[in-house]
């Protein structure tokens, strides 16, 4: 196991040190010190530590299809494909710990040590830049409105009164909240994003809110479900990696940007949404990447 250059100094490591003598303790604090902050500073062109041999661990929250999901007890999806590219590069194999997604978008999971980078269809926001390191942009979203098929639901005006669905710790939730004063409902919270869903078509909201690329991929398989509007907030996926840690951000932009020029990038979207992306989400011959 390589080092966790990401990792704080453990209760059980502090507690050891109490025993030594004063000058001993104070010499090797000021030593442990230095050492987590110069590791935690690395730039494009270093070498790349991971917490595992061998292994890239990366922190996901399912399910969000298609870009992380489970199908036939494998994790699969647009995002695992993706970072497969990266961890190729570095030689080594992909392996995926499923967490709360507040913990990513909090950064926390970096903090902990539990993951070398998270994908889970990651806006990249201001406040979530302000604790982790984003790659370059690799997807465009924007918000939808998800409805049971049928509703006259068609916007926020037309929640007054009624009950929207949110999910923890996303922009959807953050856009929702936002407006709910102006187009007067309320907001309840669900974990994930099938919770979400199925209260949409339960009837235990009158509509739910999320990234249109999920929810419209939900409406290809779900007849009950439809989504009736779309918001244009302008939304970039990124890859996240903890705060500093500019050797792997570095080559994650560096892999991405080599996918989308080789055409690799391309032929994983196609997998997943049965059509090329626009050039606007970075497809090969694209100059709009990373923006």
């Amino acid at each position: 196991m390589v080092r966790n250059p990401w990792r704080k100094p453990t209760q059980r490591k502090l507690r050891s040190l109490a025993v030594l003598p004063v000058l001993a303790l104070a010499a090797t604090a000021a030593g442990c010190a230095e050492e987590v902050n110069t590791a935690g500073d690395t730039q494009a062109g270093d070498k790349v530590e991971l917490i595992n041999d061998g292994q890239l661990t990366v922190c996901t929250h399912l399910p969000y299809e298609p870009f992380q999901f489970r199908d036939g007890g494998e994790t699969v999806g647009f995002d695992v494909d993706l970072v497969d590219l990266v961890a190729e590069d570095l030689g080594v194999k992909q392996k995926l710990v499923d967490t709360s997604f507040e913990g990513i978008e909090t950064g926390q999971v970096f903090e902990a040590g539990d993951c070398d980078l998270a994908a889970a269809a990651i806006t990249i926001t201001e406040d979530r830049d302000r604790v982790m390191d984003f790659s370059k942009g690799y997807f465009d979203a924007d918000q939808a409105l998800l409805v049971k098929s049928g509703s006259k639901v068609d916007g926020l005006d037309d929640l007054d009164g009624k009950v929207l669905g949110v999910q923890q710790g996303t922009t959807g939730e953050e856009y929702g909240n936002e407006n709910k004063d102006k187009h007067g409902y309320q907001t309840r919270q669900y974990e994930d994003l099938e919770l979400l869903q199925q209260g949409v078509q339960n009837g235990a909201v009158a509509a739910g809110i999320n990234d249109n690329s999920v929810l419209l991929y939900a409406t290809k398989t779900k007849d009950a479900l439809e989504v009736s509007t779309e918001f244009d907030t302008g939304e970039q996926y990124g890859i996240a990696v903890a705060d500093g840690n500019g050797a792997l951000k570095a080559k994650i932009d560096e892999v991405l940007d080599a996918a989308k020029q080789d055409g690799r990038y391309d032929k994983i979207y196609e997998k997943w949404f049965g059509e090329a992306p626009p050039k606007e989400d970075g497809g090969e011959g694209s100059d709009e990447s990373g923006k």
